[in-house]
C-alpha cells in the first residue's frame, strides 16, 4: 500500500503513445498516460524517457514505475491518475 492506502503496482507493460498498462496489488489494471508528465518535466532527465527504446525499459520499483537512470512516478499519483480498463476493450498495442 501506499503512503496513502492506495494500492502499489505489481506490473507493468509499455504500451503505444507513452501508456502504460499497470497492474495493482488489489487486482486492478489501469491505464497511465505519461504524456501530461512528460510535457511538464521538460528537461535532459525525464527527456530521455520521450526516446521509445528507453521509455520501454520501464520497470517496477517501490511500488511504482521506474526507469534505469531513476525517473519514476508517485505511487499515489500513478494509482489516483491512472484510468481503469473497460472489461471486453483490449488496451493499445504493447511497445512504443
Amino acid at each position: 500500500m501506499t503512503a496513502r492506502g492506495n494500492p502499489s503496482a505489481v506490473s507493468v507493460q509499455p504500451l503505444v503513445d507513452y501508456q502504460l498498462l499497470i497492474s495493482f496489488e488489489n487486482g486492478e489494471s489501469k491505464i497511465f498516460d505519461m504524456k501530461p508528465m512528460l510535457k511538464e518535466m521538460q528537461g535532459k532527465w525525464y527527456g530521455e524517457l520521450l526516446d521509445p527504446n528507453y521509455f520501454n525499459t520501464v520497470r517496477i520499483g517501490g511500488g511504482s514505475v521506474e526507469w534505469p537512470d531513476e525517473q519514476d512516478v508517485c505511487p499515489d499519483c500513478l494509482y489516483e491518475n491512472s484510468t481503469p480498463l473497460i472489461q471486453g476493450i483490449n488496451p493499445p498495442a504493447s511497445a512504443i
